[in-house]
């Protein structure tokens, strides 16, 4: 597999330089591995990473950026781990949040909180959990083990509001309030 690698290095101050490559590194979906960073290699990925490598010197860093394959399997194996075990890391994150929205909305239902305006906050709730799974799924770039329990949790969240949706719609037009 054809990889992207960058090293760089960068004055301690001002610090809001490294965090922006940091940033940038980490939406691209790049991970440190023996204190290089790698990503499997794309056309559009290399020249997001030409820009951070001009970006970097122009902060007063230095770069060095450069394309090719790990010499041995075993490190192809080890660079591959690291990337899946980063991936596996922010589903693992994502997954902590939608069992948080599924417990938001088991209390909710507990406490009879029957009311639009919370129908509303879980579904804008619901929308930023989607939104960064997809975010996850793009700079992802292998299997990650938790992959699979991530996605089969989301779609629990959204089964569960479109329930508590529709007990909001019942209970309101029970009473009248629809």
């Amino acid at each position: 597999m054809k990889w992207i690698f960058l090293s760089y290095s960068m004055p301690t101050k001002p610090s809001k330089y490294r965090v922006q490559a940091w940033r940038q590194l980490k939406r691209l979906g790049a991970v440190n591995f023996q204190n290089v960073w790698a990503i499997p290699h794309a056309r559009e990925k290399l020249q997001d990473l030409e820009k951070l490598t001009t970006d970097i010197r122009a902060w007063k860093g230095e770069a060095f950026l450069t394309v090719g394959k790990p010499l041995t399997e075993d490190d192809e194996k080890r660079l591959l781990a690291a990337a899946s075990e980063a991936s596996n890391e922010e589903y693992g994150e994502l997954l902590h949040v939608a069992e948080d929205f599924l417990e938001e909305i088991r209390m909710e239902i507990e406490k009879k909180n029957f009311i639009f305006a919370e129908v509303e906050e879980n579904e804008e709730e619901l929308a930023k959990i989607k939104k960064w799974l997809t975010k996850v799924e793009k700079r992802s770039v292998c299997e990650a083990p938790l992959r699979k329990e991530t996605l089969d949790k989301i779609r629990q969240c959204e089964k569960a509001l479109e329930d508590f949706s529709q007990l909001v719609f019942d209970h309101l037009h029970a009473k009248g309030h629809a």
